[in-house]
């Protein structure tokens, strides 16, 4: 039996560790091909720390199984609030979905659903207009496309999200089997709640 709570405080930060191993086990598959360490993740996961920033968790037992986090757009990361500023939003009235991130035996029992509507409420409490987040774009033709590749833009699209047209962030990670970070495109995606 899977139970997800909204951790903010303490709680949140207790759980930090294990969302950076979660990050570093979900994000190696496609399309992040991340390649990442735990101390690279705990600067990254700081933004969590910020007033305003929660983590939804879903738990098997005392076992994190899943998270989502969210955080005040002018908590997160400039890279992703210069394409909203410059697309005439203000920062101050976005929220900023970061990452879900499930493992694969969880997927599919409704729990993406259940972090997004807790990240939007979270967001309406904070006094928020829109909530947003990035994916990344990779190209169709991707040597490392698996061949059952599965979109989630319908996912995202049912729950009211759209790509904000010309709204790409720029960030670097570094891809399984490269020698160094690269930058990625990251289409933006936006509802107004």
């Amino acid at each position: 039996m899977v139970t997800v709570r909204r951790l903010t405080g303490q709680a949140l930060d207790a759980a930090l560790d294990d969302v950076a191993r979660l990050r570093l086990t979900v994000f190696r598959e496609w399309p992040y091909l991340y390649d990442g360490d735990l101390d690279y993740e705990r600067r990254y996961l700081a933004a969590c720390r910020a007033p305003g920033a929660v983590l939804v968790g879903a738990f098997d037992g005392t076992r994190l199984v899943g998270a989502a986090t969210g955080t005040r757009m002018e908590d997160h990361a400039a890279d992703f609030a210069a394409p909203l500023a410059q697309a005439g939003l203000a920062p101050d009235r976005v929220f900023y979905c970061a990452e879900s991130v499930l493992l694969p035996d969880w997927r599919g029992r409704g729990l993406g659903h259940r972090f997004f509507d807790l990240r939007e409420d979270h967001a309406r409490a904070e006094g928020r207009d829109w909530v947003a987040f990035c994916a990344v774009i990779r190209p169709p033709d991707h040597p490392a496309r698996p061949a059952d590749a599965r979109s989630l833009e319908p996912f995202w699209r049912g729950r009211g999200y759209a790509p904000l047209p010309g709204a790409v962030a720029q960030f670097a990670w570094k891809d399984l089997g490269q020698p160094q970070e690269t930058v990625k495109p990251l289409q933006i995606w936006l509802r107004r709640l």
